[in-house]
């Protein structure tokens, strides 16, 4: 179910993407400021919902199951300034984007 109410058109993937962390590793407290500026320079997302042309061409005319292809709930690397911000109905802050700034999918990631 896609809780935005944004619904991807041809070859646009919508995905949520990470929140920026508070705390360093190093247990240095990130000001909000620099955070709010950080939030979409985020690579790891979430994929919600997906074009209906979206990454045909990387199957290329293999089956489905031969190539991995992203769908919704896919954890994925996404270029760090693609797409457009939009805010989704939910409120939540969403990111629309080409198919082809989806870098990777990780595997052994869940979706969230």
């Amino acid at each position: 179910m896609n809780p935005s109410g944004i619904t991807p058109l041809d070859l646009k993937v919508l995905v949520r993407p990470d929140a920026a962390e508070k705390v360093t590793k190093g247990g240095i407290i990130v000001p909000d400021s620099t955070s709010d500026r950080q939030k979409f320079a985020v690579v790891k997302a979430t994929t919600i919902a997906v074009g209906a042309n979206a990454f045909n061409e990387w199957l290329n005319g293999k089956e489905p199951d031969e190539v991995p292809v992203p769908e919704a709930g896919s954890r994925i690397l996404m270029a760090q300034y693609a797409g457009a911000r939009v805010k989704g109905q939910d409120g939540e802050d969403y990111v629309l984007m080409n198919d082809e700034d989806c870098i990777a999918l990780l595997a052994e990631e869940t979706s969230q």
